[in-house]
């Protein structure tokens, strides 16, 4: 079933078995090119946390395993943030904007493949973050994003959720030629994207925010 635009849509990001993050978006569009999110500035989001406060990048990885942790609200302070997601691909595509409200440059969010779930009331997506990424320019000129982050926690097996190094780094030169040619999505569609003016932020989390994460096979 496509949704309709508007639709209260959640973003969860799963580290291993846990719940990590979620953010509440609007469905901007969904057929066979894949689905459109909206984040809103203002969001309510949930983030994992140490019971002192602390992220996952405010310490060292090894640290951060050995660390009870909780999930809590917070707010998206950014810009207005456009997700795509792909059919069937590995990664999304982010369009950030400026404080403008002006394209400023893509990020391509490497991913292990969406999980789509829809429980009547409520529907989202389950992923679980590969933390390599790209940024790209509004020229198209490219470059990675924190291979360093990957490389520490690559050191970590036992604990983390990345075990294919190499299947991540050909997803992402997989999006790198279609960066290069200007290929669909970065051939200019949405970075005019305005959003419904009736968006207002999503200021209370929707009731089964939590549920179990998709089993993956």
């Amino acid at each position: 079933m496509m949704l309709a635009p508007g639709t209260v849509f959640l973003y969860r990001n799963i580290d291993g078995p846990r719940l990590a993050s979620v953010r509440p978006c609007r469905v901007v569009s969904d057929d066979e090119r894949g689905l459109l999110l909206w984040l809103t500035r203002g969001t309510t989001v949930i983030v994992e946390e140490t019971l002192d406060g602390r992220g996952i990048r405010d310490m060292p990885f090894t640290e951060w395993v050995t660390q009870p942790v909780r999930v809590v609200p917070s707010v998206w302070q950014g810009p207005g943030l456009l997700k795509f997601i792909p059919p069937g691909a590995d990664h999304s595509v982010w369009f950030f904007q400026d404080e403008q409200e002006h394209f400023k440059f893509w990020y391509v969010n490497l991913e292990e493949r969406a999980l789509r779930w829809d429980d009547g009331e409520l529907a989202g997506v389950d992923v679980i973050d590969q933390d390599l990424d790209i940024v790209v320019r509004p020229d198209r000129t490219w470059e990675w994003k924190d291979e360093d982050e990957l490389a520490e926690r690559l050191a970590v097996p036992d604990h983390y959720w990345v075990h294919d190094e190499d299947a991540l780094r050909a997803e992402g030169l997989r999006v790198i030629k279609q960066i290069e040619a200007g290929d669909f999505p970065f051939d200019g569609t949405w970075t005019d994207f305005e959003p419904d003016p009736s968006w207002q932020a999503i200021t209370d989390l929707p009731t089964g925010w939590d549920r179990p994460p998709v089993p993956r096979l």
